[in-house]
């Protein structure tokens, strides 16, 4: 697999991602459902938005893992929120760390929703490749 990024300006680094991805000579493609923070037993959290977070990275993680796939591969990311300044705000360096943590260059969209899910509030959901 090749993977091409496209940033024809700087300062979306300081926002942990890129404006373009182009993937060539793909094995797979794994389209991930939105992971929230949803426990092993199926309750959904009520915690606050970073908690809530914080588990649906682990969910993200665990299912990629799963398929085989890495992390690092994410090329696309979607934040689902009931709020984008409470994301903004109170997760955006957790967010941040993820993306670091493995390296990940990756398009993302934050978009803040009316309501998830029972008592969800952010959701995550993602294209990998290999």
């Amino acid at each position: 697999m090749e993977k091409r990024v496209i940033n024809p300006w700087n300062w979306q680094e300081e926002l942990s991602y890129v404006q373009a991805v182009e993937v060539k000579n793909v094995q797979g493609t794994l389209y991930c459902a939105g992971q929230a923070a949803v426990h092993p037993d199926g309750t959904p959290s009520n915690a606050d938005m970073r908690t809530q977070l914080g588990l649906a990275i682990q969910n993200l993680e665990t299912v990629i893992n799963e398929a085989g796939y890495e992390c690092r591969n994410i090329v696309k990311l979607t934040i689902y929120s009931t709020s984008s300044d409470e994301f903004i705000n109170t997760c955006f360096d957790l967010f941040k760390d993820f993306v670091a943590k493995h390296g990940m260059k990756q398009v993302v969209t934050l978009m803040q929703v009316v309501a998830l899910n029972q008592t969800l509030i952010v959701e995550l959901e993602a294209t990998v490749v290999k």
